[in-house]
């Protein structure tokens, strides 16, 4: 009964990490166009560490600063300052909706990174997942080229996707020496004040626009977007359920597309359709077989 239980609970956290992820793409993209992109990600991520920091003061001791100072700061470069860095200003060069499906290339390129770096078996099903995936990839890029005309768009969202699977990776990999918690508050303080520090530095301050829009952009940046998605993505990773998140994470960019479509008045064009299709077949495919190695 307890393993039920605690399997049921694991879905439920899923489910709520991809309805953050996928309603989080649009806001995102509509919050970027009223603050200069690092300014705008590193608030996000700072507030959003600052309140994991004061929920977890209590036990302050399991920290241990000095001791893992460099494991804080290698996460916090991939998994905030590059990975949130990246995606913020990816956003200003393609539609949310198509940068979002881009990105969830993540468990595809993750899959590759786990089979060098932590040594996870590569399968047939992978290899074809893989193919699948590329050739979703090209479809999705080919519609960006042709009508968005942004060839740096397509770069930084596959950009974001390879920062992603890679900080993904050293999490995993060191997660027996640093408290997985911990790992999470520090990248977002440390990550998040890079980011507004480099904001203030190359960024006009001036050109931030305080409204309604951007408030609530960064209220649901900093509490669901980043505190809380971060932690139920490193809590079910941690507690060894990666594969489910690989196997249904392919929903996150089709919320998107479609709350994108609603409140931006973004096109679900043919390409991006089955390119999305593709792309969610590649991912299950990949993920489907390291569920089976795990289980």
């Amino acid at each position: 009964m307890g393993k039920e239980s605690s399997k049921l609970t694991s879905y439920v956290l899923l489910i709520l990490l991809i309805v953050i992820w996928g309603v989080s793409w649009p806001i995102y993209k509509n919050g970027v166009s009223f603050m200069p992109p690092l300014l705008f990600a590193g608030i996000r991520a700072f507030i959003g560490g600052i309140l994991l920091f004061f929920i977890a003061w209590k036990s302050r001791y399991i920290l241990q600063f000095r001791k893992n100072w460099h494991y804080y700061a290698i996460s916090a470069t991939l998994n905030i300052v590059l990975y949130l860095g990246i995606q913020t200003v990816g956003l200003i060069y393609l539609p949310g909706g198509l940068f979002s499906v881009l990105v969830y290339f993540q468990p595809v390129l993750l899959g590759i990174l786990a089979w060098l770096f932590l040594g996870e078996g590569m399968t047939i099903t992978k290899i074809i997942g893989l193919i699948i995936g590329f050739i979703g990839i090209l479809l999705v890029s080919i519609e960006g080229l042709t009508i968005h005309l942004s060839i740096i768009g397509v770069s930084l969202a596959l950009a974001t996707a390879l920062v992603w699977a890679s900080g993904v990776v050293y999490v995993k990999k060191n997660k027996e020496k640093v408290d997985p918690y911990w790992m999470v508050v520090m990248q977002l303080v440390i990550g998040g004040a890079f980011l507004l520090t480099a904001g203030f530095i190359v960024e006009d301050v001036q050109l931030i626009s305080w409204n309604g829009e951007l408030i609530s952009s960064i209220i649901w940046g900093s509490t669901a977007g980043m505190a809380i998605a971060q932690f139920l993505y490193y809590k079910l990773i941690n507690e060894g359920e990666a594969s489910k998140i690989g196997a249904f994470t392919f929903i996150v960019p089709i919320i998107s597309v479609i709350i994108s479509s609603i409140f931006l008045d973004e096109n679900i064009t043919v390409n991006l359709f089955f390119g999305m299709l593709l792309v969610g077949t590649s991912i299950y495919l990949v993920n489907y077989q390291r569920k089976r190695i795990t289980t």
